[in-house]
């Protein structure tokens, strides 16, 4: 699952990053899309594909993995069986305390990735002089310039943006299931009711927590350049500088 997602998007993931690091540079998605293809060509869209695939598998096999767990816990805490199927509402909250677990794995991987994937923009700014081209000078920048803890740069954003937006996944996710079952189990859904599920959950996601998503970019990325400030200095840097719906 985690594979199919960065083969279909990570185009678009790419064009994300670098409009949620420099805005100046880009009017929109068609203007990001056609400048990157004419500077890099068709494998700038695929910048940090190798730390964005080890980021999906390792996120999505720690999540569903600790969803079954925190459901678990979840059932502990509302004092039902172990058996006792739990409510759109409890799923949810599972989920959620699922995405906790998740980040550990997905931060630095994520680091890696946006800062691949926005290097041909930091040189152009003139905050780099020289960027780095391959995961391995990424990763080998990062220890040298920070050791191992560098790659924990943006870690509370990460969290601000999983913990929430996992609740909001599972919850769209299972409300959409529920809607579909129809008063039938949830567990003789389809294919298609099933992908239009996790469709709906991902669009939950996305909308509750893009703001924080755009601040974690820029602490990613920026960072490379010299010591960033923190997530409410950086939110407040956007909101000041460029308006209240920047981070959109």
């Amino acid at each position: 699952g985690g594979t199919a997602c960065v083969v279909t998007g990570q185009p678009f993931d790419t064009a994300k990053v670098k409009m949620q690091t420099f805005p100046e540079m880009y009017k929109g998605l068609v203007d990001c899309f056609v400048k990157t293809y004419k500077q890099v060509g068709f494998r700038g869209f695929y910048k940090g594909t190798t730390p964005a695939l080890v980021a999906n598998i390792a996120e999505n096999s720690v999540l569903f993995m600790c969803y079954g767990f925190c459901q678990q816990i979840v059932r502990r805490i509302v004092g039902v069986d172990r058996k006792t199927k739990l409510s759109d509402l409890q799923n949810a909250a599972a989920g959620s305390f699922a995405s906790a677990f998740a980040t550990l794995v997905l931060c630095p991987t994520e680091l890696v990735k946006c800062r691949l994937q926005a290097m041909h923009e930091m040189q152009l700014s003139g905050k780099i002089i020289q960027g780095h081209n391959t995961v391995w000078s990424v990763v080998k920048g990062v220890i040298q310039k920070d050791g191992p803890l560098g790659f924990y740069r943006g870690l509370s954003s990460t969290l601000l943006r999983e913990v929430p937006g996992y609740f909001f996944f599972f919850g769209g996710y299972e409300l959409s299931r529920t809607f579909f079952a129809s008063g039938r189990s949830k567990d003789e859904l389809g294919p298609i009711p099933l992908l239009l599920s996790g469709g709906f959950g991902g669009s939950c996601l996305w909308i509750a927590v893009y703001p924080v998503d755009c601040v974690k970019s820029r602490i990613q990325v920026l960072s490379m350049a010299g010591k960033q400030t923190g997530f409410m200095g950086t939110f407040l840097t956007v909101v000041r500088t460029e308006g209240e719906y920047a981070a959109y």
